[in-house]
């Protein structure tokens, strides 16, 4: 196997966004516009990016292994997880399937909640031809509805977003974005879900922020924090 050979700014920009490795796992800082797996685009995804970056570093000979447990929205930034042992592929999966992940998102929405802290827990069915998630206003007796469980706190305001931190209860299909729109938050920049203009680098203001759980191999705690993209003006008081 032959991968690309990765320029030195590239090189030096993936080194700094590697949050955590060892021989087990690489946790990594997406930017929002990556792909963390290969779709319909064609695009070079962010893990055969990464496979070419192990090879280059490591001198590896022949194929990279890099498993992926989960995944992260093309325009959402932050944490991603990546396993570089099919043993590890297999425990992280079990892991995000079960709830054993603790994950932390920050979004900056364009208007405030009108409850401080709360859960919503809503029924949300998935459109695959629009690629797009919503509430099932008959709940569960909606055919094809999944359960969505999350819990927000609202941080504190800049001069023109609210900021919320958002903890995942579980893991459905746009969820946070399909949710939070449903109460009148919507997140800065995501006009699939009534934003009313973009962000200029075409991203969301949804920051995968931090990641707590239990190592697979090594059985340590694991406790990941992303730092925040430096677009996001405003929100330095709340860091």
């Amino acid at each position: 196997m032959t991968y690309r050979q990765i320029r030195e700014n590239e090189y030096d920009d993936l080194s700094s966004r590697i949050l955590y490795e060892d021989n087990h796992l690489l946790i990594f800082n997406k930017k929002p516009g990556e792909i963390v797996q290969s779709d319909k685009t064609g695009d070079e995804c962010l893990a055969e990016t990464l496979k070419a970056f192990i090879a280059q570093r490591d001198s590896k000979p022949g194929c990279v292994y890099l498993g992926i447990p989960h995944r992260l929205d093309r325009p959402v930034s932050g944490i991603v997880v990546f396993a570089k042992t099919s043993k590890a592929t297999d425990r992280m999966s079990e892991l995000f399937r079960t709830g054993a992940i603790h994950k932390t998102y920050w979004a900056l929405c364009i208007k405030a909640p009108e409850i401080e802290t709360q859960e919503l827990d809503d029924w949300l069915v998935r459109n695959e031809k629009t690629n797009k998630s919503f509430i099932a206003r008959n709940g569960e007796k909606t055919p094809g509805a999944k359960l969505a469980k999350l819990i927000f706190r609202h941080l504190g305001n800049t001069d023109r977003y609210a900021l919320l931190e958002v903890e995942l209860l579980t893991g459905r299909h746009h969820q946070i974005r399909c949710q939070l729109a449903n109460i009148d938050c919507i997140i800065k920049g995501d006009l699939k879900y009534g934003a009313p203009r973009s962000n200029p680098d075409g991203s969301i203001s949804l920051h995968s922020r931090n990641i707590k759980f239990e190592h697979p191999v090594k059985k340590e705690p694991m406790d990941i924090t992303a730092p925040v993209p430096p677009s996001w003006k405003g929100v330095e008081k709340f860091l």
